[in-house]
């Protein structure tokens, strides 16, 4: 490899840390509970939407899914932010946007949401919608990412009319334990609905999203994230609220959004291996540069048996944005950094304690990096010195081992709190087709097994576990009937096409209808995992629409 080769890389679109809790979750709730008694920080409660990541940093930036770019999620991903622009500016729309894209390029920000829809396979309700939800932003600058406070967010989404999340404050201890309580109490049986008013009686201050979950996802309600925020948070919310009032929408017909054609991207086939070796050889330009390199190496290093000591893949693809840029000395590529097990991020986490100067390993991790030639006269005089001045400045970026240490406490004292009605449809139903389709041993045995370890696991009450395993029993008949009967096997993606009617054939069998406030037929999911019973009545099951063979 040429030794006057210099590598420029810059972080282009990424999400938070993975913040998987290691501590009990008893325990996580008890440091929460400590660090806002004594006035602290701030517990930040929104709703976990059901959906995938994107990531969008404007035209130029580029637009990202989880692990990859230019596939199917980035494409719907453009499609609906597209079409939420279009009904949020009404005419002014395109104006907008192109002026968001710019501003997103000339400040390095990338907008991180969760994208909801009902053509990228089923989650545990398939949406009334397709939306996005903004639930992050980034600075990139030249350094590691800065990322906004829930107070800036909505501020920033209120300007350019993005959708935000409902979020809930709570500042004292008896709020903070209150909400635990009501979690506790609606974990079986909560819906979004329920969910959402038992916490605005108990939070300091609510503040609803511009995305209603009720009326564009449905009633079954993934969860709830918690995270410590600054104590300040609740004076910086109720200042932003009162200096950003929600906009009001134009609510343009969804078939006015510009129509956006979804191509998809062919990235060229080399040898990764050799593209990554030559990337951790080059002289890297700036500091921002050396501690990307710093990472790749690590996740790179492999054990005493030769096997990868993280699971991480590293892959690069040709910058599309930057091809009249190209040149046999200026190479322009997109790195994507895909962590393929959680457990990784928990190793990695050991590592950044021994070494505090370790830059984060990210959900979402995308890189901008740029190979060319250097002089090699200036290289061999200055370039040495240069370096090793901007690799070991402070360039603004680096941070002291104490605010490291204080950064990585406050990311472990972050908590996904997950509803069970969405975990029996995802875990228990969903996930559980793939022990049912199987070919060898007692499969209803280890269906019947793995269902009853899942539901001990999650503290599932006695009574919940007797009438949810009544219903699983009866799933995992109906499916191997099917099987026996060689019909086409129930796919995972699209698993709520055959789970709804199912379900509704066990409302009926028991001569039992739900009816909502409106007096319209609920959805079956919101019957069987739990409603009201007040609102049931009984009815005789013939002539339902959309129920056949009864």
């Amino acid at each position: 490899m040429d030794s006057d080769l210099a590598a420029s890389a810059q972080i282009r679109a990424t999400f938070y840390p993975k913040f998987e809790n290691e501590e009990p979750d008893k325990k996580v709730r008890q440091t929460m509970l400590e660090r806002v008694s004594c006035g602290d920080a701030v517990l930040e409660v929104s709703l976990k939407h059901s959906g995938s990541l994107f990531m969008y940093a404007g035209n130029e930036g580029g637009a990202y899914s989880k692990n990859s770019y230019g596939n199917i999620y980035t494409a719907v991903g453009i499609f609906v932010l597209d079409r939420m622009f279009n009904e949020a500016w009404g005419t002014d729309a395109i104006e907008k946007q192109s002026k968001f894209n710019t501003f997103l390029e000339d400040n390095r920000i990338c907008i991180s949401m969760e994208l909801v829809t009902a053509v990228l396979g089923d989650h545990g309700q398939r949406p009334q919608e397709d939306y996005v939800v903004v639930t992050a932003i980034a600075e990139l600058g030249n350094g590691k990412p800065n990322f906004y406070s829930t107070p800036d967010i909505i501020a920033f989404c209120r300007t350019w009319r993005l959708p935000t999340n409902h979020v809930w404050l709570f500042s004292t201890r008896e709020s903070v334990e209150s909400f635990f309580a009501t979690f506790d109490d609606l974990y079986e049986e909560g819906t979004a609905t329920v969910v959402c008013e038992a916490l605005d009686k108990v939070a300091d201050l609510s503040v609803p999203g511009s995305i209603d979950h009720i009326k564009a996802q449905g009633e079954i309600l993934e969860g709830l994230v918690g995270r410590i925020v600054s104590h300040d948070s609740l004076k910086s919310m109720e200042a932003i609220l009162k200096k950003y009032p929600l906009p009001q929408l134009h609510c343009v017909d969804h078939d006015m959004g510009r129509q956006i054609l979804l191509r998809r991207i062919c990235a060229e086939k080399t040898d990764e291996e050799e593209k990554i070796k030559a990337i951790l050889e080059t002289i890297p330009a700036d500091y921002s540069t050396a501690k990307l390199q710093e990472i790749i190496r690590l996740v790179q290093e492999k054990t005493g048996k030769g096997e990868k000591a993280f699971k991480v893949e590293v892959k690069c693809y040709t910058n599309r944005h930057k091809m009249s840029l190209m040149s046999g000395d200026n190479l322009h590529y997109k790195m994507v950094i895909h962590v393929r097990d959680d457990l990784t991020f928990q190793k990695y986490k050991e590592k950044m304690r021994s070494n505090p100067e370790l830059w984060p390993l990210y959900r979402g991790f995308f890189v901008d990096l740029n190979l060319f030639k250097v002089n090699k006269e200036t290289t061999d005089a200055e370039g040495s010195n240069v370096l090793a001045k901007e690799v070991n400045c402070d360039c603004g970026t680096s941070t002291s081992r104490t605010e490291v240490l204080a950064a990585y406490k406050d990311t472990t004292l972050m908590i996904k709190l997950k509803f069970l009605k969405y975990k029996s449809q995802t875990f228990l139903i969903r996930n559980g087709l793939k022990t049912l389709y199987r070919e060898e041993g007692e499969v209803l045995k280890a269906y019947k097994k793995e269902y009853s370890r899942q539901m001990s696991k999650w503290n599932v009450s006695a009574r919940k576990q007797e009438e949810l395993s009544k219903m699983l029993d009866k799933w995992a008949g109906y499916i191997l009937k099917k099987k026996q009967n060689g019909e086409k096997q129930v796919q995972a993606r699209t698993y709520l096409h055959e789970v709804e009617p199912f379900l509704l054939r066990e409302i009926l069998q028991k001569k039992l209808l739900f009816h909502d406030s409106n007096g319209n037929n609920a959805s079956a999911q919101n019957f069987i995992f739990g409603c009201s019973h007040d609102n049931i009545i009984s009815v005789r099951g013939e002539g339902i629409p959309g129920v056949m063979g009864l």
